[in-house]
Parts: structure tokens; C-alpha cells; sequence
């Protein structure tokens, strides 16, 4: 059983995209903790195994680009054969692109790579996960979007991932509105400078991963009928508001 909501655990597998490193291993390593099954995916196999080597929990891995159809039909494939189901999509795959890079100069190749990937790659997941919820039985199940502070506030120079991370919050509204007939609930975690691979250069403060990966978690086990629809955890002194 649950113990903040009573409610029974069993089956719970969770597929945490971008669990290679970051807030995606921190994640899965929180839900590792409180009985989760796992699919872990991303582009790379070794960083994956690492992850799986630090949790006690059946787990799979999967190396995918989300970028890709086909590869994510093959993913969430994967993940039917090893659980026959699937409880919650954590879509955390996600592409920063070039820092400092003025629009004028931003190369197209460089806008395309992170649209594919934090806009195209949240949607493909997202629809996998979408069939197979509304089909399972007992039918349901949760996807939580990782956003940014920067699906509100940019930084300067960031125009591809601040686009993207707008539109993942379309996402997130256009998931929860299509959802509710199936028992698939929606939400979005905006985070603010996780201590991270990715945040090592920032000069803004940063937090402990590991209580983002609290806060997913809270998102994940609530009961069917509750819903965190947006959640911003941030670093306390870092900017928000009027940031740039």
C-alpha cells in the first residue's frame, strides 16, 4: 500500500526517458525506492546500465531516440513485453542545444535538433503512452512532462528551448484535456537549475536533483482522481520573475 494515500502499489511501472543521467537517473532512482518497476531509456547504453546498477527494482533498459517513430514504437514495444502495462511516462528527455547563440546566428540544424527532441520526441512519447493507457485494464495511468522555468521565463540567447518548452506546456493542457475520459492524468514539472551535468557551468543557483526526484515521485502517487496539473521547484535565490 501507498502510505500517503492508501491506495494499492501493485502494478506500478514507471518509463523515465533521459534516465541516463540528471534529473531522469534521480527520478529513477526515487521511484526505485518506493517499489517501482522501471523502463529506462535513452541514447546511450552505458549511461543507462549505470542507472540500472544503482537500483533495486525490475529493470529494464532500452537505449531509444525519441526523436524517432520508429525507435519509440520499438521502446514502449520493449516495455509491453517485460510489464504488460504501464502506469506513468516521466517524458525528462531533453535538449538545451547551443548556449550564448544569438537568433541571427542560431543554425537551422541546431533549432531542428532540439524541436525534435524536447517538442517532437515528448509528443511521440507521450502518444505511446496515451494508447496503451487508454487500452490497458485496468485502464489509466499518469504522464508528467518535465518543462523549465523556462516555459515561462527565457534566458537570453535560448530561443529554441524556450519555444519548445512553451509548447511542451500545450502539451501538457492538450494530454490533460484529451485524458480525462480514460483515467490518463497530465502534469508538468517546471524545474529551476537542478544540480546537474547540464547546470555544472550556470552561474544562477542550483538545488539537489534528488528533491526534484521527491517531487516527481508526490506527482506519481497520487490517487487517480488527484492531479498536480503544474509544479515549479526551484532553487530559492535563483531569478524567475524578470530573469535576463
Amino acid at each position: 500500500m501507498n502510505q500517503d494515500t492508501g491506495t494499492p502499489t501493485a502494478p506500478r511501472v514507471a518509463l523515465v526517458t533521459g534516465a541516463g543521467s540528471g534529473i531522469g537517473r534521480a527520478v529513477a532512482q526515487e521511484l526505485a525506492r518506493t517499489g517501482w518497476s522501471l523502463v529506462l531509456a535513452g541514447r546511450r547504453a552505458a549511461p543507462l546500465d549505470e542507472t540500472a546498477a544503482t537500483l533495486a527494482a525490475d529493470c529494464l533498459t532500452v537505449t531509444a531516440d525519441v526523436s524517432d517513430p520508429a525507435r519509440v514504437d520499438a521502446l514502449f514495444a520493449a516495455a509491453d513485453d517485460r510489464f504488460g502495462r504501464l502506469d506513468l511516462l516521466f517524458n525528462n528527455a531533453g535538449s538545451f542545444g547551443p548556449r550564448g547563440v544569438p537568433v541571427e546566428d542560431l543554425p537551422y540544424d541546431a533549432w531542428r535538433s532540439v524541436v525534435d527532441v524536447n517538442l517532437t520526441g515528448s509528443f511521440l512519447c507521450a502518444q505511446a503512452a496515451f494508447r496503451r493507457m487508454k487500452d490497458q485494464r485496468p485502464q489509466g495511468g499518469r504522464i508528467i512532462n518535465n518543462g523549465s522555468i523556462s516555459a515561462h521565463s527565457p534566458r537570453p540567447h535560448s530561443i529554441a528551448y524556450t519555444a519548445t518548452k512553451h509548447a511542451v506546456t500545450g502539451l501538457t493542457k492538450s494530454l490533460s484535456l484529451d485524458g480525462r475520459p480514460y483515467g490518463i492524468a497530465c502534469g508538468q514539472i517546471d524545474v529551476g537549475n537542478a544540480a546537474t551535468d547540464m547546470t555544472a557551468d550556470f552561474a544562477e543557483p542550483v538545488m539537489d536533483v534528488h528533491d526534484v526526484a521527491r517531487t516527481v515521485r508526490h506527482m506519481a502517487e497520487l490517487p487517480p482522481g488527484a492531479n498536480v496539473q503544474f509544479a515549479t521547484v526551484m532553487a530559492t535565490n535563483m531569478p524567475y520573475v524578470g530573469r535576463g
